[in-house]
């Protein structure tokens, strides 16, 4: 699946308001969750004791949120190029939620939606709504709203 461009200003504030696609579905594996654990040092049992988390209240170990979240960056663009801009940066975030959880096993993608596209020195300022969902869920697994600059 070829990534949707928007191409400069004027693509990205054409394009306010609508869905620009899903990422592939992307599996998540026991081994990136302890790494994520490492790099993190949250090493709480329902994430990283298989064993234990098989009697815990999801049935068996589930990602951590922060990791379902930490795959924007490698997701969001295999869905969106925004390109004709020197250099653009992560803003930050301004809302984020975890509605349900990501067993291990399971396999996330990412739609995007652009939602607000703002003029700023040198450049705009864009919000993405960043969904994360699991297959064959009835509920997202993250939602957040995310800032990114992009300069001229």
């Amino acid at each position: 699946m070829a990534a949707k461009v928007l191409q400069g200003v004027d693509g990205l504030k054409a394009a306010v308001g609508q869905h620009l696609g899903y990422s592939e579905y992307f599996e998540i594996t026991q081994d990136r969750v302890n790494k994520f654990a490492d790099a993190t040092g949250d090493h709480q049992w329902i994430h990283v004791d298989v064993e234990r988390a098989k009697s815990g209240p999801f049935g068996g170990p589930i990602a951590h949120g922060y990791l379902t979240l930490s795959l924007g960056p490698m997701l969001y663009p295999t869905v969106v190029r925004v390109e004709g801009f020197s250099m653009g940066v992560n803003y930050g975030a301004n809302k984020v939620r975890f509605p349900s959880p990501v067993p291990v096993g399971a396999k996330v993608r990412l739609g995007v939606k652009l939602v607000e596209v703002e003029d700023i020195a040198g450049g705009v300022q864009m919000t993405m709504e960043f969904t994360f969902e699991c297959e064959g869920a009835s509920k997202p697994s993250c939602v957040a709203e995310i800032i990114f600059r992009s300069y001229v």
